[in-house]
């Protein structure tokens, strides 16, 4: 038997009523079911991060620091701490909106650095340094891809879209990441930090792709025993 309170209540706004009694359940993305992404996202995070930097020291061989391509370096170097803290926010029943903002910040530092990529080309064809222009051309439609699809998954995330569509947007991620690895080592061949940057990424991508998978159920996450998630 309805109250007078709750039947006047359906009665203004039956929308609230039919809303909450209907609405599927099994379509949420909760952080229980990104939680198994975590590990691998957070070391994709930490070495993107260290990609960037060794990117930026690279520049100081190239004669190219504090230019273009530096910022590059480092937009990639805060997109990767955005990808770890989303990583860790993906731990906690509460953090869906951090783990969103999160990834949908480190998709815009991408995006940043796309931008900034293109100065980078301005730069070395102000320098007739064609070979520099033509391999930044190569990585610069990459790092847009990888911003759009962290954005992606950031988005989903917050719309609540199953979490196997998570896990294609990060997987596609981690495909254009190796891409832009590859080419950063051409930048300098024989350059310590562009072969550590291009290793740094290279790694980042497999742990992305990685996250994406275990996302997407294609594969199964490795059994950890005592405390040891908590090391990352």
């Amino acid at each position: 038997m309805l109250t007078n309170f709750q039947t006047s209540l359906k009665r203004e706004h039956p929308i609230i009523h039919e809303t909450t009694t209907s609405m599927p359940k099994s379509s949420s993305t909760s952080l229980m079911s990104l939680r198994p992404a975590a590990v691998d996202l957070l070391a994709s995070g930490k070495a993107l991060a260290n990609s960037g930097e060794l990117l930026i020291d690279l520049t100081s061989k190239l004669d190219m620091y504090g230019g273009g391509l530096s910022a590059v370096g480092a937009y990639i170097r805060n997109s990767g701490d955005c990808v770890a803290q989303s990583a860790a926010s993906c731990r906690f029943k509460t953090g869906s909106e951090i783990v969103s903002d999160e990834l949908r910040e480190g998709g815009t530092c991408f995006f940043t650095s796309a931008d900034k990529c293109k100065e980078a080309i301005d730069e070395a064809n102000a320098k007739d340094n064609t070979q520099i222009a033509k391999i930044l051309e190569e990585i610069f439609p990459h790092l847009v891809t990888c911003g759009s699809s962290l954005e992606a998954a950031g988005a989903k995330v917050m719309q609540r879209f199953p979490v196997a569509d998570v896990g294609e947007k990060i997987h596609e991620c981690g495909v254009s990441l190796e891409l832009v690895a590859a080419a950063i080592q051409r930048l300098g061949p024989d350059e310590i930090d562009a072969i550590k940057s291009s290793q740094r990424m290279t790694f980042a991508a497999e742990r992305m792709r990685e996250a994406g998978n275990l996302l997407k159920g294609t594969v199964q996450a490795k059994t950890q025993k005592g405390k040891g998630w908590i090391k990352g």
